[in-house]
C-alpha cells in the first residue's frame, strides 16, 4: 500500500488527507462534515498541506528524488513499523496571532484588510489539528468570534457605499452594534450609530446608542458626545424615518439580506460558520465563509482526534 494511503487510511481529519495528497478524500470529508461545496479559496492551503508535509532526497545525480513523509510529533524513540500522522503547516496558533492582526485592523479603521483576515481565519479553521477537547471548543469559538467580525464589517463596508440611501445606511450601522464585538469595537459602532441616527433626526433611536454607549464606559470625549445627543434627543423622542430595527426584540442579522431574523422567527444556518440566514437563502452558497452550502446536512467540525475516540 502506498504510504500515502497508510498514513492517512484510518484518520476522518481532512487536513490529514489534504497533507497526504488526498485530496478527492478531503474534499469529500469537508462536504460531509461542513457541507462546503465551494473548494477555490482552500486550494493553495491544500497544496501548502501537502508540499509542507514532504521532503525530497537526493541519491544520486541520475537517480530521481525521493519524496520523504514527514510526520507529526516525530522523536527517536518512535517506532519505525508505525506510521505517524503527517507534519501540517497550519495550527492554532497561527489563527491566534491573525485574530489580533484582524482587531488591530478593526480598531484602525482598516476594514478591508481586517476582513481578509477575518475571512482567512474561516477558511484555515477546517484544515487546522488540535490535540485536546479543550482545544476543540477554542476552535469552536473562534469561528463564532471571525463571522462576527465578518458580518459586522462586510455591512459596515457596504454601508459607505449607500451615498444614497440614508435609511440602509442607518439599518447598517444599526445591525453593527448587534455583532459580538470586542469592547473598544463595540463603542466605536455604537458612536457611529447615533451620530448617522442623530445627523438624520431619528432622536428616538439615536437616544438608544447613546444610552448603550454611556453604559460601556466610554472615554470622556465619547461620554461628552453621547449625553449631548441624549440631552437633545430627549426634547423630542422621534424618529423621522421608520428602520426596519426594533432594539427592544433581540436579533440576529441574516448574512445574505442584511435584514433582522427576530427571535421566534425561523431562519436556517450555514454548517461550516454557523452565520444565521432567512429560509429563502438555503441551498444558496454562504455568503460570510463563501465555502459552504446554508442549511446543508453536515456532521459537524472535526479537527480532534479526540473527537473519535
Amino acid at each position: 500500500m502506498p504510504v500515502n494511503q497508510i498514513w492517512t487510511q484510518r484518520s476522518s481529519l481532512a487536513a490529514d488527507h489534504a497533507a497526504a495528497g488526498n485530496f478527492d478524500t478531503a474534499m469529500r470529508l469537508l462536504s460531509r462534515q461542513l457541507g462546503i461545496r465551494n473548494f477555490a479559496p482552500l486550494k493553495s492551503m491544500f497544496l501548502d498541506l501537502h508540499t509542507g508535509s514532504h521532503s525530497y532526497l537526493r541519491a544520486f545525480s541520475s537517480a530521481p528524488v525521493v519524496s520523504l513523509a514527514v510526520e507529526r510529533g516525530w522523536s527517536e524513540s518512535a517506532s519505525p513499523n508505525v506510521r505517524g500522522p503527517p507534519a501540517l503547516v497550519f495550527n492554532f496558533s497561527q489563527l491566534d496571532e491573525k485574530l489580533k492582526a484582524g482587531y488591530k485592523g478593526t480598531t484602525d479603521g482598516k476594514f478591508t484588510e481586517a476582513l481578509r483576515l477575518f475571512l482567512s481565519i474561516l477558511h484555515t479553521i477546517p484544515l487546522i489539528v488540535v490535540e485536546s477537547r479543550r482545544e476543540v471548543d477554542e476552535v469552536k469559538e473562534l469561528i463564532i468570534i471571525a463571522k462576527e467580525y465578518v458580518l459586522g464589517l462586510q455591512m459596515e463596508l457596504k454601508r459607505r457605499e449607500l451615498k444614497d440611501n440614508p435609511v440602509r445606511q442607518q439599518e447598517f450601522a444599526a445591525y453593527f452594534t448587534h455583532c459580538n464585538l470586542q469592547m473598544p469595537h463595540l463603542r466605536l459602532a455604537l458612536r457611529n450609530a447615533m451620530t448617522i441616527c442623530f445627523k438624520a433626526k431619528n432622536l428616538a433611536t439615536a437616544a438608544n446608542f447613546a444610552r448603550r454607549l454611556l453604559e460601556t464606559n466610554p472615554n470622556e470625549n465619547h461620554s461628552k458626545a453621547a449625553r449631548q445627543v441624549l440631552q437633545s434627543s430627549e426634547r423630542n423622542m422621534t424618529d423621522a424615518s421608520q428602520l426596519n430595527y426594533d432594539f427592544r426584540n433581540p436579533f440576529v442579522t441574516c448574512g445574505a439580506t442584511y435584514v433582522p431574523i427576530y427571535r421566534g422567527q425561523k431562519d436556517v444556518s450555514c454548517p461550516s460558520c454557523t452565520t444565521r440566514f432567512v429560509p429563502t437563502q438555503e441551498g444558496q452558497l454562504c455568503t460570510i465563509c463563501v465555502l459552504a452550502v446554508i442549511g446543508a446536512d453536515a456532521s459537524g467540525l472535526l479537527c480532534s482526534p479526540s473527537q473519535i475516540r
